[in-house]
């Protein structure tokens, strides 16, 4: 992925939904908030995306107010419109319409200069879906952790 600098990532979002589709978007941003994400002020933790069926929009990301933009400064939680072609917009209108779904961004990242976002199609998980998912780790790092003594046992 050359060319490709991640910014941001929604690191609840695997935790939190299971991820059944992903996009990719633009972001219509003004010129202070570009250079606070350069700079890596930026939190997906509380975002979501929301629809109308003609355009997306990107509402609750947090980016920082940039130091250098004095009082032509932007609102740091101001709803962001994303850049999507007519047919996916449409996708994700009906998907979260008629599916119960939900739309969050996964991660901010720049392609060639460009501020882009990934967004997915989420189901939200149960409390005992959570529970599995914190099992299923800790197994994959206890034979992780086994494997790489083993692995060191041996080179000694």
């Amino acid at each position: 992925m050359s060319g490709i600098k991640i910014i941001s990532r929604n690191r609840k979002a695997k935790f939190e939904y299971d991820l059944l589709e992903t996009f990719e978007a633009g972001l219509e941003l003004k010129g202070s908030e570009i250079k606070s994400i350069r700079a890596g002020q930026v939190s997906l933790a509380e975002a979501y995306v929301r629809t109308n069926g003609k355009q997306a929009w990107l509402v609750g990301a947090h980016i920082a107010p940039y130091n250098q933009a004095s009082v032509f400064n932007h609102e740091p939680e101001r709803d962001r419109r994303l850049l999507l072609h007519k047919r996916e917009i449409k996708t994700l209108w009906e998907a979260v319409r008629l599916r119960g779904v939900t739309i969050i961004p996964t991660i901010l990242y720049l392609r060639h200069g460009l501020a882009k976002v990934e967004i997915a199609l989420a189901k939200g998980k149960r409390h005992y879906d959570k529970r599995q998912s914190i099992k299923k780790r800790d197994m994959d790092r206890d034979v992780d952790r086994t494997l790489a003594s083993r692995r060191n046992n041996q080179n000694l």
